[in-house]
């Protein structure tokens, strides 16, 4: 069972030590076959350079795509197979060109429904209604549970196990229009931003340790005296005005573009995880920044992975609402 498993694979990789053994067994059960071993490489080339292509992912197993990058010079964005410390192995999307590359894809934010209130699907705040006594929604900003696949990552939420695993010092974001096709995730994406401060060198290596730190939980800080760390970004598609120009008309005095801004609150002290490409300066931030936790006041009802993109506060038209093309795209996190 064992040799039969890993046949295929031991065919790309060549371990002759592994056939020997599978030889054994086979002789030694009366299982026998004859197998011929076809070489994939001549004179430091692979025959087939698709196959060749495949060869190395398999091989290149790490913990993150920077690691694939530096110790095999991997240059081609794609699906590639990672490992945790532990061992769990799992697929994502690597981006080795952005920037120099090496980022690894480890979350997306997917709004299923932008008039749902913390409804199913919101797995980036809750699932569950908004309830005070679930301050922290599902908890997934600061917990190991993972869903989603990395090709799926612009039509449902995506998390990882890279997302608590990979030690990094950068985030990459990616805004994408949902359901693109992976082939078309960098020509479509309506933002391409990424950081190069090493910020979360100070936050513990990645955001599942940042939101240990500062937990996205209702209550426990107020506008503008706890926020959590602000980063300026490098803009690798859009800039600055088109940044403000995607989010509601009078909203936008209440923040400054080219940066990004982890756990903050609004004037009814809702949490919210990041604000992805501002850093606000006011305190209507449930127009402005997603995911949260698991209760908004009444009369602020903005509860929800996109918060309160959608709507205009308190019933009030000012203008406060998203456009279009920001609240059907996908926010995708990427770490180097």
């Amino acid at each position: 069972m064992l040799c039969g498993v890993f046949f295929a694979y031991l065919l790309l990789l060549q371990d002759h030590r592994f056939f020997h053994l599978c030889k054994l067994i086979y002789l030694k059960y009366d299982l026998f076959y004859v197998v011929t071993v076809k070489p994939i490489v001549v004179n430091d080339r692979y025959i087939n350079p698709e196959l060749g292509k495949y060869h190395a992912r398999l091989r290149t197993l790490s913990r993150s795509c920077q690691d694939i990058k530096e110790k095999f010079g991997a240059t081609t964005d794609g699906i590639y197979y990672l490992t945790t410390a532990n061992g769990v192995m799992y697929q994502s999307f690597c981006d080795m060109t952005t920037a120099g590359g090496g980022w690894t894809l480890v979350a997306s934010v997917h709004e299923n429904n932008i008039h749902g209130k913390c409804t199913l699907g919101d797995r980036w705040s809750s699932q569950q209604g908004s309830d005070p006594k679930r301050p922290d929604g599902e908890g997934t900003w600061a917990n190991t549970i993972t869903f989603g696949s990395a090709e799926g990552a612009t039509s449902d939420d995506y998390k990882n196990p890279g997302y608590y695993d990979i030690l990094a010092e950068d985030v990459s974001v990616w805004h994408v229009p949902n359901g693109a096709q992976l082939q078309n995730w960098t020509s479509d994406s309506i933002l391409r931003y990424h950081t190069e401060t090493k910020f979360l060198s100070n936050s513990g290596g990645n955001l599942y340790y940042l939101f240990k730190k500062y937990p996205v939980r209702f209550g426990i800080g107020e506008c503008s005296k706890d926020t959590g760390p602000t980063s300026p970004v490098v803009y690798d598609t859009g800039d600055k005005h088109s940044t403000k120009t995607l989010y509601g008309p009078s909203v936008r005095d209440q923040f400054e573009p080219g940066f990004i801004t982890f756990r903050v609150f609004n004037e009814e002290k809702a949490a919210m995880a990041i604000c992805s490409g501002i850093k606000p300066i006011r305190c209507h931030t449930e127009h402005y920044c997603i995911g949260g936790g698991g209760h908004f006041p009444e009369k602020a009802p903005q509860c929800g992975d996109f918060t309160g993109f959608d709507s205009d506060s308190y019933g009030s038209n000012t203008g406060k609402r998203a456009s279009k093309e920001l609240t059907e795209a996908a926010v995708l996190i990427f770490y180097r």
